[in-house]
């Protein structure tokens, strides 16, 4: 018999199923309601964060570490190593602290947003925008690298160059971090493998492949160099820039299923990183001085370098597909915030997403491609933009978080805290000023030297 006040209602199976696909999986401050309807943008474990994290800070970045020993000297550069890493990991940390502070943050430019109002969003909106469609390009352009020296130059290089950005379009756009964690593994591993086997054949080898080939050879390493402050300042821009992936933790971390742990995956990320950078850096300079090759790919030698290269090229690629997904992803959240199309799988929602990858892939491939001096000009974007991504912002957030709940009780740990944060602000601004100098220094000295580089060259860009 039916409950005279609790009646039975019959809710037929058709609704009753959209209503299920409806119930909210999740209440996100930046997703809106996650539904079964649409992607789930909160499913990253921290394992699965680990694994994004290794890839956003490591690739073939490692391989830039042993040029920075030569110029730095062995002792001051693993010194810098250990100073840039201690001062990112920091910063990353912060990234971390502060979501769970402000949970409708979803990218830098909502936190310029909080701590300078509408021009802080703009103009972290914009430089952050820059530095992925650069970094995209720098990675389009390292895998042109690799299979030009897998193939030993098979084709024009700007072919290389499409076939790699469209590979990266296609993979870039899926829809989720949490589906993405699998290729971020890939990637890492492989670029890991391939930079251990030119370690290990670096010491197997009786000299590298740049040294002279005749009489007697010794490794020429310094244990101090001697560099002029360009050159110094360059090398530490270089260092920066090996972990100047702090802009794409924000986005990892508003896809996390459990923001709290995200500092565990973040200390055993830094740490690995780090140790890699020093192992990796020191033995490949030790055993070849002055004669590193750049990319240090090549030490080894030309079979030692289409090995390592063929073993490198998925992380080489999946390198720029993280990178593509970061910058579609932030326009696509700008443009759709707020509204539902942003969580369910609408045509606008495919529209809008597709075409933010497509324009960012597009974007990429045309600076990969169309600029001369490519390299230069990512080291002065790298330089201007890299320590603004990864250094002065979090500084300012530690602050912004904690400056007026300290100020009125000072402790000991909260004025040594607003210590360190004012030093990361200022050596940070420091650091993009120099390096951006030195950048400039050596696009003026590019742009002097005879050189065969041009717009959509078909010439060889690996080195030989």
């Amino acid at each position: 018999m039916a409950d005279p006040i609790h009646p039975v209602v019959e809710v037929p199976q058709e609704k009753s199923s959209k209503m299920l696909e409806d119930t909210p999986i999740a209440e996100d401050a930046v997703f809106g309601e996650i539904t079964e309807e649409g992607p789930n943008y909160r499913d990253v474990g921290w394992i699965g964060t680990l694994a994004l994290m290794m890839k956003t800070q490591f690739g073939l970045g490692v391989l830039a570490v042993p040029g920075v020993l030569d110029t730095l000297g062995l002792i001051p550069g693993v010194i810098c190593i250990c100073a840039v890493a201690t001062i990112i990991t920091w910063s990353n940390y912060v990234v971390g602290t502060f979501k769970l502070n402000h949970p409708e943050v979803y990218g830098i430019d909502d936190a310029g947003s909080l701590m300078f109002g509408r021009i802080g969003r703009e103009f972290f909106g914009v430089a952050v925008c820059i530095y992925w469609i650069f970094a995209s390009g720098s990675g389009l352009l390292s895998t042109s690298i690799g299979l030009n020296a897998v193939s030993a130059h098979g084709t024009c290089t700007a072919v290389f160059v499409a076939v790699a950005a469209i590979a990266s379009f296609a993979l870039a756009s899926v829809r989720t971090l949490g589906k993405m964690k699998w290729i971020a593994w890939i990637g890492s591993v492989c670029v890991f493998v391939a930079v251990m086997i030119v370690t290990i054949a670096v010491g197997l080898q009786s000299r590298p492949s740049a040294a002279p080939k005749e009489g007697p050879w010794a490794s020429d390493y310094k244990l101090a160099g001697n560099p002029s402050f360009t050159s110094a300042i360059s090398a530490v821009s270089s260092l920066v820039y090996a972990y100047a992936g702090t802009p794409g933790f924000f986005p990892i971390a508003a896809e996390m299923r459990d923001p709290s742990l995200y500092t565990r995956p973040l200390l055993i990320c830094q740490g690995a990183i780090t140790a890699i950078y020093i192992t990796v850096g020191t033995v490949i300079y030790y055993y070849c001085g002055s004669y590193v090759a750049s990319p240090a790919l090549g030490s080894a030698g030309v079979l030692i370098k289409k090995v390592s290269y063929g073993i490198a090229l998925p992380g080489l690629v999946v390198s720029t597909i993280v990178v593509l997904h970061f910058a579609g992803k932030y326009i696509f959240v700008r443009i759709l915030r707020g509204s539902r199309h942003l969580s369910a799988n609408t045509p606008t929602h495919w529209i809008t997403w597709l075409g933010c990858t497509f324009a960012v892939t597009i974007s990429s491939y045309l600076i990969a491609s169309g600029i001369p001096i490519f390299s230069d000009l990512v080291s002065l974007i790298g330089a201007l933009l890299g320590t603004l991504m990864a250094i002065q912002p979090m500084g300012c957030m530690w602050l912004y978080d904690n400056w007026r709940s300290g100020k009125d009780q000072p402790t000991v740990k909260w004025s040594l805290l607003v210590i360190w944060n004012v030093y990361i602000v200022v050596i940070g601004s420091f650091l993009m000023v120099a390096g951006t100098y030195g950048a400039v220094v050596n696009i003026i000295a590019s742009s002097k030297a005879a050189s065969g580089n041009s717009a959509w060259s078909c010439a060889d860009n690996s080195n030989s």
